[in-house]
């Protein structure tokens, strides 16, 4: 990983707001080596994903400013839909508008702006102890699409994960199928469609236990300790019940889940986090209510997930 210092990401920052700042084509040549590291951009990304980790990274970071160095900051990188304007000036001017200031003063607040959120990237890049272990490997990041809107529901998974030991050739990943309270039937390997996108070769997949099963990913090659490798798959499988959770048997760093009801939007949704498997089942059980936005979705993240407790979204 590149050594970060503060003037480093901040002279990047400034190059990265000219134009159409990450909107700008192509982007790869508007991000340097600082940014980069700060926002995991990898040689392999596309443009797509480029500016997805710009943005991930840098809206946090700037929702912690101030306000008015907010909007500044927003408006500079546009970030916000209301200033993604084509020039520079235009998204300036849209924040004096909107800050009932000067274009010169908007300039100050984005120089301010940039000198706080490149302190704070630097200081967020010193890795965290770690809350769980690893045992042979972890999720980095989790990324999971599910569209229950198909005939049959569909989850795309995108994977990042980390060795944390020599010679980790296969991932034992598992998903869960609950059963239904009426029936109790169990869940069958075939109620399962698997689909390897890129990433590996599906070795094996067995019952673990009445709604659980276990899948053997094969690595391309073994990974050495600290390699990351990303992974691509995709699930189809009726639900017996409603809710959708990670049940990680490996630490997870990162769980990042959008979920699409179309226009099938259940009356009540609850974000689901560290919940033991018995309150899985608990119907009973209270969360935080979520609402679906206009298009029929719900988004939720977590983050340092522990092994065996689940996390996800229940509907009723």
């Amino acid at each position: 990983m590149v050594s970060l210092s503060a003037a480093d990401v901040v002279g990047e920052l400034k190059a990265l707001r000219k134009g159409r700042a990450i909107f700008t084509t192509p982007l790869a040549d508007r991000i340097g080596p600082a940014l980069r590291s700060a926002c995991g951009i990898v040689e392999e990304d596309g443009t797509v994903e480029m500016r997805r980790k710009l943005s991930d990274r840098l809206r946090p970071l700037v929702e912690s400013l101030p306000d008015d160095l907010k909007i500044a900051l927003l408006a500079a990188f546009a970030l916000d839909e209301r200033a993604r304007k084509p020039f520079y000036q235009e998204r300036v001017h849209w924040a004096a508008i909107t800050l009932d200031r000067d274009d010169r003063t908007v300039r100050r607040r984005i120089d301010e702006g940039i000198e706080q959120i490149a302190a704070l990237a630097v200081a967020a890049a010193v890795p965290a102890p770690r809350l769980y272990p690893g045992r042979g490997w972890h999720t980095e990041e989790l990324r999971v699409t599910l569209a229950l809107d198909q005939p049959v529901p569909e989850a795309f998974e995108f994977r990042r994960v980390v060795a944390d030991a020599d010679e980790i050739a296969v991932l034992d990943l598992a998903l869960t199928l609950p059963v239904t309270g009426e029936s109790g039937d169990s869940a069958r390997e075939p109620d399962l469609g698997v689909d390897v996108f890129h990433g590996g070769v599906l070795a094996g997949r067995v019952r673990e236990s009445s709604d659980r099963i276990g899948l053997a990913l094969r690595l391309p090659e073994p990974l050495r300790r600290g390699a990351r490798h990303e992974v691509g798959l995709r699930f189809r499988a009726n639900l017996r019940e409603h809710r959708y959770v990670c049940v990680p048997r490996h630490p997870c760093d990162f769980f990042d889940l959008h979920v699409r009801f179309g226009e099938r939007v259940p009356n009540r949704i609850v974000r689901q986090e560290k919940v033991s498997p018995a309150g899985v089942e608990d119907r009973s059980r209270t969360g935080t209510a979520l609402v679906a936005d206009d298009a029929g979705e719900v988004h939720v993240r977590f983050r340092n997930l522990a092994p065996g407790f689940a996390y996800g979204i229940r509907w009723t």
